[in-house]
């Protein structure tokens, strides 16, 4: 029996994206371990056939932390003899990176979800660059969510063509279509505007992340106050306050038309609740948001940069915009507003573009077959 062993920084990241498929992994026969910082809940989730590891791996630039962490990763990797490795998240692909060229492990399949360098400049962007082409060139093999992301980190010289790869149409996990069901689109678009005090005739934007600049929530706010009417759902934790506009985030919080909610288990009530996502990022690895609320028949506003751009098609199911640029967003949050039979039209070409390129399901098939070829086991 082949072993295998996903290594990610923090729990969330299994949770939000690889348990699926780390099931069905193990139901076709490989053993498969997950390490990750403690979570006393995640073996739960994970089920008895999987092996969870809990080994603390620091976010941000903590070298000592994490030489600590690397070594204990290699005498994990020294004892259980993975035949592969797979390493996803910055810190802990590094680290893994490491681990497991030190310990001789075969094959060591860097999963790259996006480029954190990017958001940084000076000294920091070309130290984080370097410490990413370290991964890159330690990895054997790299996996990247999106194919515009396997392009520039090729134009970025972080590795040659030849030894990147993308799955099927990308992203990180697929979409469970069990759980975003557009048939109960208007169950739960009734649910939620009956919770939040939203009228049915308003018109309803929605953000859904981590609300810090670099995902464009400035220029979102900066947009959305020069609209006269529409409502705006901003779910998600405020991340680097610092990073935010003060001036707009405070009048934000005391504009009644801006209804903040928390991370919930339930986004997919709250995409069905507004008529169109808004994602102005800076920077994105995919933007599993924009195809969750496609799902449900919510088309979107994206910046057309990579990521964004493999999840929708322009004028299709999403408007495209120039990143950090709000009045080119604020153009297109007027023209969702005045082109409503567009938008449904938009709405209901989304779901048929996400049930065809992103079904969980059919990608975790995928991922089973791109496991075996690089075991050598036979499909």
């Amino acid at each position: 029996m082949k072993k295998i062993c996903y290594i990610v920084t923090l729990p969330i990241t299994i949770r939000a994206f690889f348990i699926p498929q780390l099931k069905a992994l193990s139901e076709a026969g490989m053993e498969v371990s997950v390490i990750c910082s403690n979570d006393d809940n995640l073996q739960k989730l994970l089920g008895e056939n999987i092996n969870y590891i809990p080994v603390n791996i620091p976010r941000g630039i903590a070298l000592l932390p994490m030489l600590r962490a690397t070594r204990k990763l290699c005498r994990i990797l020294k004892n259980d003899k993975f035949d592969l490795v797979q390493f996803s998240t910055p810190n802990a692909a590094l680290c893994a990176a490491i681990a497991s060229r030190l310990e001789h492990v075969k094959i060591r399949n860097y999963h790259l979800m996006g480029l954190r360098y990017l958001g940084e400049h000076g000294i920091k962007r070309l130290f984080l660059k370097g410490l990413e082409k370290i991964t890159c060139n330690l990895a054997t093999n790299i996996e990247c969510v999106s194919s515009s992301n396997l392009q520039m980190a090729v134009e970025e010289k972080l590795f040659p063509l030849d030894k990147g790869t993308v799955i099927w149409n990308g992203s990180s996990g697929g979409i469970d279509l069990e759980r975003f069901d557009y048939k109960k689109r208007d169950l739960f678009r009734k649910e939620i505007r009956e919770k939040c005090g939203i009228e049915e005739e308003e018109f309803v934007y929605i953000f859904a992340g981590r609300i810090t600049k670099d995902k464009g929530v400035n220029e979102l706010f900066e947009a959305f106050f020069k609209l006269t009417q529409g409502r705006l759902l901003m779910v998600g934790k405020v991340e680097e306050i610092s990073n935010l506009n003060f001036q707009l985030y405070n009048k934000a919080l005391s504009d009644k038309r801006i209804i903040f909610v928390q991370p919930t288990m339930e986004i997919e009530k709250y995409y069905c609740a507004a008529d169109v996502l808004v994602l102005p990022s800076y920077r994105e690895g995919f933007g599993n948001v924009v195809i969750e609320a496609a799902a449900m028949g919510t088309p979107a506003i994206v910046s057309k940069i990579p990521g964004p751009i493999d999840t929708s098609v322009e004028n299709v199911t999403a408007f495209w915009i120039t990143p950090h640029d709000s009045q080119d967003l604020l153009k297109a949050m007027l023209k969702s507003q005045s082109q409503k039979k567009m938008v449904e039209d938009m709405g209901k070409n989304a779901i048929k573009y996400v049930t065809k390129s992103f079904d969980q399901n059919l990608l975790n098939l995928k991922i089973e077959q791109r496991k075996k070829e690089l075991l050598g086991i036979e499909l």
